[in-house]
């Protein structure tokens, strides 16, 4: 894409999201019966792209097994409020009672509290009693300290993620800085990291051996990280540019690596776009968060809002929009796009033609933003 110049001496890219773009129908429909949303991450066959996010308002031991029921991978935040307080259901109701400020610093009060590792294995114990697949959640500066626990319980697929990780995380808190790819080969299960949001960091990040990439950064609905750190860009761009940094890794090593679109999708259509332009799966937060089964009873927020330093948002409230599986499965129950977000995607991919996945990677995009 070609550089704007901002003044002398600067220039930037210019950055679009997904609602700056649209899907171009091809020549043949078909049959939405006939569409295939399956994709595979290292060695899991899971039904639908969908992951969801890390919050303790959208996962929580039920809800992973819900979702991983339903066809999608959930995901347990292992530094959350699952893990510091033991009875959490009473402490989501106290937070969903409270006006959003209040709710706020109390949420900010409990992740004062600390890690309790008998509740990292309590949790994916729960999480295991459901069946499917367990997957979890640190961020890079305790991956070190906490990882053998989860993988002790039996975590099936680790997520490695912060606002912005890198392949590289130097803390002054530790000896030796996190090496990714001396981490990720130590162990044979698939880790996934991110956030990223360019072609270089990609890059590195495929090369550390990670199945998955978390791509976007200040993309989430929730999230303040774009007004409090002024960092981020659309996730239109950032996508397509992750899938042009796995094309070369491809080339480099025969290697396919998944990307998954993190932050600001609200619809199916959302889901659709996020995989025409390179996406192989999508993670969910405050869609998800809207179901009337969620563990934040109509209270969200982003993980990095109860940061203890420099918090970016804090919670809101969600109007309710269905159960959790009328807003993954259907049927749909109002005609906003907010239920049956995979049927959506399902029916957009037969209209434009598109059989698999791998099929709507490769439509026609359009520009509908002026430039």
């Amino acid at each position: 894409m070609t550089d704007i110049e901002i003044g002398i001496g600067k220039s930037g890219q210019r950055s679009l999201g997904l609602d700056d773009i649209a899907i171009r129908p091809s020549r043949r429909t078909r049959d939405p019966r006939n569409v295939d949303l399956s994709w595979s991450l290292d060695a899991y066959q899971l039904e639908l792209p969908l992951m969801s996010a890390a919050i303790d308002s959208v996962t929580s031991p039920a809800t992973a097994a819900e979702i991983g029921r339903l066809g999608g991978l959930g995901v347990l935040n292992l530094e959350g409020l699952w893990t510091r307080v033991e009875d959490t259901e009473g402490a989501l109701a106290e937070i969903a009672a409270a006006d959003p400020d209040q709710a706020t610093r109390r949420l900010r009060e409990l992740h004062a509290l600390p890690v309790d590792p008998d509740l990292i294995t309590a949790r994916i114990a729960e999480t295991k009693q459901g069946g499917g697949l367990v997957a979890g959640s640190l961020t890079p500066q305790s991956v070190e300290r906490w990882h053998d626990v989860a993988l002790q319980a039996g975590l099936d697929v680790l997520v490695i993620q912060g606002t912005v990780v890198s392949a590289e995380h130097v803390s002054s808190d530790e000896d030796e800085p996190l090496n990714l790819k001396d981490f990720i080969a130590r162990y044979d299960i698939p880790v996934v990291v991110g956030g990223c949001a360019s072609y270089t960091s990609a890059l590195h990040l495929m090369r550390t051996g990670a199945a998955g990439i978390l791509v976007g950064v200040g993309t989430g609905s929730a999230t303040a990280t774009r007004t409090v750190l002024g960092i981020g860009g659309g996730l239109a761009t950032a996508v397509a540019d992750v899938a042009g940094a796995r094309i070369r890794h491809l080339e480099e090593t025969g290697r396919h690596v998944q990307i998954i679109a993190d932050g600001g999708m609200r619809t199916g259509g959302d889901i659709a776009k996020a995989i025409a332009v390179g996406a192989d799966a999508v993670m969910l937060g405050e869609p998800l968060a809207r179901a009337t089964d969620a563990p934040g009873r109509g209270a969200h927020w982003v993980t990095a809002a109860a940061h203890d330093t420099v918090p970016r948002g804090g919670v809101t409230h969600v109007e309710p929009a269905g159960t959790l599986a009328e807003i993954i499965a259907g049927p749909a129950v109002a005609g906003d796009g907010a239920t049956n977000l995979f049927g959506a995607l399902a029916r957009s991919m037969a209209l434009c033609g598109h059989e698999t996945i791998k099929e709507l990677q490769r439509a026609d995009v359009t520009v509908t933003s002026a430039p």
